[in-house]
């Protein structure tokens, strides 16, 4: 990562809505929040809400975009999505909130989301608050990670460990078919 030490929380902000801007590869919220509490010494709770605020609104950025783009597709095509969203309205924000908490990517319902027209706020608040867990936890393991390991093998160390994990945990989101996982789970599940 960069060094955000150098810029604390403005850095952490900026950071961490920069990549979320990258639509279907940005990196875990998780990993951003662990990787910030391991270089910084900053509070993991306003690291969390940090992280969360920069997800949500990069996240809002995609939504609108496809709200907007919505107008280029016919009157008929707009009836069914809007037909759709009606549908998943009782459900969508605990689907909000589920895919913000997982690994699962969420540009996939994000995306819909938006040509249904679903409310902004409710997307937001449901993102924000699964973000907000995910990433606050994020940051508590990352300062207490960073407070054992840092003693043990000092702050470069660390900063070459934490490079290490974010890029193998990328590449393994990029690499791992997130639907064969789910559907070996699934299996594994109906068994029990």
């Amino acid at each position: 990562m960069l060094d955000i030490a150098g810029y604390g929380y403005l850095g952490i902000l900026v950071l961490a809505f920069t990549l979320n801007l990258l639509p279907f590869a940005s990196p875990s919220n998780l990993i951003i929040a662990v990787d910030a509490a391991l270089l910084t010494q900053l509070e993991p709770f306003l690291i969390g809400i940090l992280i969360a605020a920069a997800a949500s609104s990069a996240k809002l950025i995609h939504y609108y975009f496809m709200f907007f783009m919505r107008r280029a597709l016919k009157e008929e095509r707009r009836a069914k999505l809007e037909r759709y969203g009606s549908r998943i309205e009782r459900w969508g924000s605990v689907a909000i909130f589920v895919a913000a908490t997982t690994p699962v990517p969420d540009d996939p319902l994000i995306i819909p989301l938006g040509l249904m027209r679903y409310s902004p706020v409710k997307l937001c608040l449901s993102y924000f608050s699964g973000k907000l867990l995910i990433a606050t936890a994020g940051a508590y393991l990352g300062g207490m990670g960073g407070f054992f390991v840092g003693s043990l093998l000092g702050m470069d160390a660390l900063i070459a460990i934490s490079v290490v994990l974010t890029v193998g945990v990328t590449v393994a989101l990029i690499k791992v078919d997130v639907d064969k996982v789910l559907a070996k789970l699934h299996q594994l599940v109906k068994r029990a």
